[in-house]
């Protein structure tokens, strides 16, 4: 019984384990891609949010050029009256 058992532990080791030993490679793979992958898009999100404040920047800018412009042409529109 006790050879039995030592083949078929012997036969498990020769077709599981060098199968498992692949997938441990192969997620060690996927491991390393997803941490790269997570880098870039913390990256992206550096990018995204520079964007986004000089948007914000730009869009204030716009704001106070309009409301100047706006403060002209009512004072205008008062002197004309």
């Amino acid at each position: 019984m006790a050879s039995s058992i030592e083949t078929i532990q012997k036969i498990l080791q020769e077709t599981i384990a060098p199968g498992f030993s692949r997938l441990e490679n192969e997620l060690a793979g996927v491991k390393v891609d997803v941490s790269s992958l997570q880098s870039e898009i913390r990256r992206l999100n550096d990018k995204i949010d520079s964007v986004r404040s000089e948007l914000k920047a730009e869009i204030h800018r716009l704001d106070d050029k309009l409301t100047t412009a706006l403060e002209i042409r009512e004072r205008l529109a008062a002197l004309e009256a």
